[in-house]
């Protein structure tokens, strides 16, 4: 399903992505993690198409992203949904009108169709009855779940999170992570998540990557993350594990 071949980046001086070779398949919940600030949002940015890389190519089922344009790269980004770190709700919107934005910007839905396809969406995140709340009146977990279903009524193929639990509370953390893995195995969604809620995110994924100094060092089953002997793997999650 997704495929990046040598990526590199570079903001002006500073080297962000080195090389970056990463394969995804289709149906696979994937985590990307590593140390704050070290590319994996920006690697994020490539795969939907809003940066392109200095070097490399990035597949979409054969189809080179970052050398798409007009119709063709509208398409594909359309099989696309994406979950942003702080929810990305608009404050003067309520629940519905915020899940029900991107139907109204991007389709040809009546009114009726998009009331329908709304309702439908924030009960399956467990926010039925919630949709005249603005975010200001709801809890960061809700808001978290507004934002999956505003993903959602665009009916995705793949979805990218990026830290979708950040600023939660363990218990909340956990009930987000058990949403995203059962919409996941229903709707037979590609999914990447980048997350540093470790170790957590290991019991929703197939498989992690780890991202340091731009390069992916390692990927595997969470077990064998987990269990890895390398030094670096295992100082970044000695934190977690002790």
């Amino acid at each position: 399903m997704i495929e990046l071949v040598d990526i590199h980046k570079n903001f002006g001086n500073q080297k962000v992505l080195n090389g970056v070779s990463l394969k995804i398949e289709k149906g696979q919940t994937f985590a990307l993690i590593g140390g704050s600030g070290k590319g994996k949002s920006v690697l994020l940015k490539h795969i939907i198409g809003l940066l392109k890389p200095d070097k490399g190519k990035i597949l979409i089922e054969q189809q080179d992203i970052s050398r798409l344009r007009g119709k063709k790269l509208k398409q594909l980004k359309e099989r696309f949904g994406i979950v942003f770190q702080g929810g990305a709700l608009f404050d003067s919107l309520d629940v519905f009108e915020n899940t029900a934005f991107p139907l109204e910007e991007k389709t040809k839905l009546n009114s009726s169709q998009i009331r329908d396809k709304v309702l439908k969406e924030l009960a399956n995140v467990g926010l039925e009855g919630d949709e005249n709340k603005y975010p200001a009146q709801i809890s960061g977990g809700m808001r978290k779940r507004v934002a999956l279903a505003r993903c959602l009524v665009m009916n995705p193929e793949i979805i990218l999170f990026d830290e979708p639990t950040t600023g939660l509370d363990p218990m909340t953390m956990k009930s987000i992570h058990k949403l995203i893995r059962t919409l996941q195995k229903e709707r037979h969604l590609t999914a990447l998540i980048v997350s540093h809620e470790i170790p957590e995110i290991f019991n929703i994924v197939d498989q992690v990557a780890m991202l340091y100094n731009g390069e992916i060092i390692t990927v595997g089953t969470p077990e064998e993350i987990k269990t890895s002997n390398n030094k670096i793997i295992r100082e970044f999650i000695c934190r977690d594990f002790g």
